[in-house]
């Protein structure tokens, strides 16, 4: 696995959910979802629940919690700084935000390398 240290942030609403969803759920972990099933949300999961795969990217840390996205989807988006945050909504079927009327949401901006 590789890691790339300041590659994700979260705004003040997406750390509040995540906050909730915290003490609810324990310590979570976040994966860039590439598309299948739920778009491409940021899926959140309990710290263990997820097999990271040996090519996966973590990005950073949003509220001290990890953040991956998948090699091959790295490579596409490694000039973009993810921003997560958190809207009305119903979150991915599988993640943690679902059934909170809220959910999680990846905005991006182009970086300089």
């Amino acid at each position: 696995m590789t890691e790339v240290l300041d590659k994700v942030t979260a705004t003040p609403a997406a750390l509040q959910l995540l906050a909730e969803i915290v003490a609810d759920h324990g310590p979570v972990m976040f994966h860039q979802s590439g598309g299948c099933c739920d778009g491409s949300s940021p899926m959140c999961y309990p710290q263990g629940d997820f097999l990271l795969g040996d090519r996966d990217v973590k990005l950073g840390e949003i509220g001290g919690m990890p953040f991956y996205i998948s090699g091959s989807q790295y490579e596409v988006w490694k000039h973009t700084d993810l921003i997560i945050d958190a809207i009305k909504g119903r979150g991915g079927m599988f993640s943690l935000d679902n059934g909170r009327e809220q959910r999680f949401l990846t905005r991006s901006e182009i970086c300089a390398i």
